[in-house]
């Protein structure tokens, strides 16, 4: 933690003036007060009484593995910024209602006091919303209990638990602001709030009162919103300092132009500046050309403003933590942003251009750059199927089946992430193809359908909303529904997972339903999985349009010996698998499906492979897996494979407003 302003002894000694006289006697004073402050007659920020122009990246501490925040801190300060910035997820360490979660890789005091160590100031971003293409945008799923709470607005049940988890994070920070010794110098109040239907300024006005409370007076709050007047109508408000996002290739005197309409004096500030983007399933990987990223960077800092550059490095949505814009369109598990530090930390030409146009107007610390952390191809791994999720119920499903007429959501099941198995009977024969429906477009995200244990086909959301199904009356129709990943961006955040209304065979709504919350991750970790002999040996191939039930495969591979610095990072590969999620030492890596793509390969860190036992691999393919049934370790990531879907959703570099 940062350290006191007062001799530690002398505090633990004495108490009032007392301190102050004897502080001064034994000379362990710490000179003048540290200031952040925003000068509006100079047109800057000052720190300690001096002009201050801050050069910054983004990084997400929750997308990188805690043992890789020094390496990418450090490529980041070797680059020449002096400044980072980051997000506080809130459900990611609120999991559910006063349980919280601050330890491992969610160690958010750690991440700050190394910023400090290295000689980096931090710009802090504790939403309560965050976006971030982050899951729900970094609100907690639990919040949705009650089903027609308001997000981001004064609505009471929402106000209070933002009201609880601040008072639980912001003392938390406060020992961290740079007035009280530590790094941070900005903090963020909510995000983009202009873009968000609701345009509630009371509820702005109490976050500004909450932050206020908890952080004192003199640290620096501001907002973010588009560089556009009609975003900073809804975004701004007196108390927090305005700033813009935009990305480059435009004009950048006309984006700050937008600012100062909020803000006609005070510095002059773009906390999003886009060097790569986001991508989606189905749709290739966004490039941003190193070219434009460097002119338009130089273009910012000629003008004397600050920047923080969005992203520096992006990271990995492990587990199931991307989230989805609308038309519901979900992210990849890489979120590597095509941005300056790779997925996996990596040196790129687009890393050196930033750093040379930032020598420009500033000094860049002496001494050589962190190389690139080198990986290792552990080459093939065979797999052999286990179960079907079916037969390991069990196994699965710790809280046990719940019957309800019709049926229940994950939240009904108290359940955030993940699957959810649903079984109801066919009332009446099928004997001809007969329609099955989500007339409602309920499917929340994805559906595998299987009648009597055999695989029939997929239902998904805004694309598949119907198919035929036949069957005899009282034949077991199973339904394993996906959470692909909550909307996190516009009006509707508000993102309920399964089946989320009615099927209808033809034209009657199904009613009957068992289901099963399933504990996939917990019983992977736990080894429960494993507890029986199931295997059913190799798979031969199948026919490309074949469809089979989701199941669980397993393998494993051994670190070799006699190679030194193993293990080492590296990739997996899924030649001819289709859709699924993968585990490697109980470790959830996240989604793999290269058959919409672009992504293709997994990024695998180091730190969650074992020298002293074999590794092992865990994967629940939901479609059909193939023949042979390998996965492949390598060293070459592949995120911009070609896209095979049909998949229709049009974004624009840069631009957020088509998501509204």
């Amino acid at each position: 933690m940062p350290s006191s302003k007062l001799c530690p002894l002398v505090e633990m000694a004495v108490t009032g003036v007392g301190v102050l006289f004897l502080c001064l006697l034994l000379d362990c004073t710490r000179g003048a007060p540290r200031t952040f402050s925003v000068d509006y007659k100079s047109d800057c920020f000052r720190k300690d009484g001096e002009e201050f122009r801050y050069i910054s990246g983004s990084i997400h501490y929750n997308r990188i593995p805690r043992v890789y925040w020094k390496d990418r801190l450090l490529k980041m300060y070797m680059a020449g910024l002096n400044t980072i910035q980051t997000y506080v997820p809130w459900n990611y360490h609120e999991p559910s209602p006063n349980r919280y979660d601050f330890g491992g890789d969610r160690d958010l005091d750690h991440f700050l006091q190394l910023a400090h160590d290295l000689g980096l100031l931090v710009i802090l971003r504790p939403g309560p919303y965050i976006c971030g293409e982050w899951d729900m945008g970094g609100l907690p799923a639990w919040l949705l209990n009650k089903k027609d709470i308001v997000l981001r607005s004064s609505d009471p049940d929402y106000i209070a638990a933002v009201d609880k988890w601040m008072g639980k994070l912001l003392p938390m920070i406060k020992p961290f602001l740079y007035q009280n010794g530590g790094p941070i110098i900005t903090v963020q109040v909510e995000n983009e709030y202009g873009s968000y239907f609701a345009c509630d300024y009371n509820y702005l006005r109490h976050l500004i009162a909450l932050f206020r409370s908890h952080l004192g007076d003199e640290v620096v709050l501001f907002t973010t919103d588009g560089a556009g007047l009609g975003y900073l109508k809804c975004g701004s408000i007196q108390g927090l300092y305005a700033t813009v996002d935009f990305g480059p290739g435009g004009n950048v005197t006309a984006a700050f132009e937008a600012q100062r309409h909020a803000e006609p004096h005070g510095p002059l500030v773009n906390s999003e500046f886009y060097t790569g983007w986001l991508d989606h399933w189905g749709e290739h990987h966004a490039v941003v050309s190193t070219s434009i990223v460097a002119k338009s960077l130089n273009e910012i800092l000629a003008l004397g403003a600050n920047v923080n550059m969005y992203m520096f490095i992006g990271g990995t949505n492990f587990e199931y933590w991307n989230g989805a814009n609308t038309p519901y369109a979900p992210q990849p598990t890489s979120y590597d942003y095509n941005a300056p530090l790779t997925e996996a930390g990596d040196l790129t030409d687009k890393y050196f251009a930033i750093r040379d146009v930032i020598k420009m107007y500033h000094k860049i610390p002496e001494g050589p750059v962190p190389p690139t952390t080198p990986k290792y191809a552990y080459g093939p791994v065979q797999m052999k199927k286990y179960q079907t999720v079916t037969d390991a119920l069990k196994v699965l499903s710790f809280s046990g089946p719940v019957k309800s007429t019709y049926p229940l959501n994950f939240i009904d099941m108290k359940q955030a992430f993940g699957f959810v198995l649903y079984r109801t009977i066919l009332p009446v024969d099928c004997s001809s193809p007969t329609p099955l429906s989500s007339p409602l477009n309920g499917v929340h995200d994805r559906a595998y359908v299987s009648i009597n244990g055999v695989a029939v086909g997929i239902l998904e959301r805004n694309k598949a909303q119907t198919m035929n199904i036949t069957g005899k009356a009282g034949s077991q129709v199973d339904i394993l529904v996906e959470n692909m990943g909550r909307v996190n961006y516009g009006k509707e955040i508000n993102d309920f997972k399964g089946l989320v209304s009615n099927l209808t065979l033809e034209a009657d709504v199904l009613e009957g339903w068992i289901t099963y919350s399933l504990s996939i991750d917990e019983a992977i970790s736990q080894g429960l999985l494993w507890k029986t002999d199931s295997f059913e040996g190799a798979i031969t191939a199948a026919p490309p349009s074949h469809l089979s039930t989701p199941a669980f495969y397993v393998g494993s591979f051994a670190i070799p010996e006699g190679i030194p610095d193993l293990p080492q990072d590296t990739y997996i590969y899924f030649p001819g698998w289709r859709k699924g999620q993968v585990w490697i030492n109980g470790f959830n890596l996240g989604r793999y499906w290269p058959s919409r793509g672009p992504q293709v390969t997994l990024y695998v860190p180091a730190s969650i492979l074992s020298t002293a036992m074999p590794n092992n691999v865990t994967v629940l393919e939901l479609e059909g897996a193939p023949g042979p049934c390998t996965v492949k370790f390598t060293i070459t990531p592949v995120l911009n494979a070609t896209v095979k879907s049909e998949y229709n959703h049009k974004g624009i570099l840069f631009y957020k407003n088509d998501w509204l």
